[in-house]
């Protein structure tokens, strides 16, 4: 059996080293690997669907840097790879100051190790699902002010939050800190065209990794999430479809379960 870094359960499947494995990247274990590959069976965009989500955090980070955001909270940040929060951040505005939260272990150690040059970046312990412990961490606030604009980020991450009710207060919770000017941008699972016994077999396999349910959501469920906002164009899309690049490549519709995405901005209180 491999072995990991101490504190690293190696038997148990991550969904951050399972999304790492289908981006390409290493940081992974033999039991992520086959939990990925029994994912691509039941859901063949599912490598697809994870380069596109990273495509969506470059152009809306680069959008709230647009609008003059400098300070970043990305929540369920996962494991460091190509065009990280912080990289485009600080190409847009080099006085940037980003918060990555998250709560698997080997994301901290990699997280930590790679930006521990980088006094612009910190790495913080944290579950999404506490997000009162968020707004109270003293290490968050001392990096970040929640008195000037921030632009929260929870990209792939809320589906990991089972009930409705748990996971719109989660949002309202974050929401209500934020100051005007601030931005927030979510992307989330959602059923796509798979038929319910693949649904079922979805979520046996989730029941058996570090985050323990996965919770698809239709357009008007993950609506609600933006009470408060106002939806940058264009809206609550397809992921694939918010403000793709003009020399992107359409590529064709491989079957699977979709993901939406959007970027809401605070104006006022």
């Amino acid at each position: 059996m491999e072995q990991g870094p101490p504190g690293i359960d190696v038997t148990v499947p991550s969904v951050a080293r399972i999304y790492d494995y289908l981006l390409g990247g290493k940081d992974n274990f033999a039991v992520d690997r086959a939990a990925a590959e029994k994912l691509i069976e039941l859901t063949p965009n599912a490598r697809e669907g994870v380069r596109t989500n990273r495509r969506f955090i470059r152009r809306a980070v680069t959008l709230m840097a647009r609008e003059g955001i400098r300070q970043f909270l990305d929540i369920g940040a996962g494991l460091p790879t190509q065009e990280n929060v912080h990289q485009v951040a600080l190409r847009e505005a080099p006085d940037a100051r980003v918060v990555y939260v998250d709560n698997d272990p080997i994301v901290l150690a990699h997280g930590r190790a790679l930006l521990a040059d980088n006094d612009q970046t910190i790495v913080v312990d944290g579950d999404l699902r506490e997000p009162e412990a968020i707004l109270g961490d003293p290490r968050i606030n001392e990096h970040i002010d929640f008195g000037r604009p921030v632009g929260l980020l929870m990209v792939a991450v809320l589906h990991f939050v089972p009930d409705n009710d748990d996971a719109e207060r989660i949002v309202a919770t974050l929401r209500d800190r934020l100051a005007p000017g601030s931005a927030m941008a979510i992307s989330h699972l959602s059923y796509g065209d798979l038929d319910e016994e693949k649904i079922r077999e979805g979520r046996e396999l989730y029941k058996n990794t570090s985050a323990g349910a996965v919770t698809p959501r239709t357009h008007a469920e993950l609506l609600r999430f933006f009470d408060g906002f106002d939806l940058a164009e264009p809206g609550l899309v397809l992921t694939e479809e918010w403000r793709p690049e003009p020399d992107e490549p359409k590529l064709p519709r491989i079957p699977g379960v979709d993901g939406y995405a959007g970027v809401g901005l605070l104006r006022s209180r």
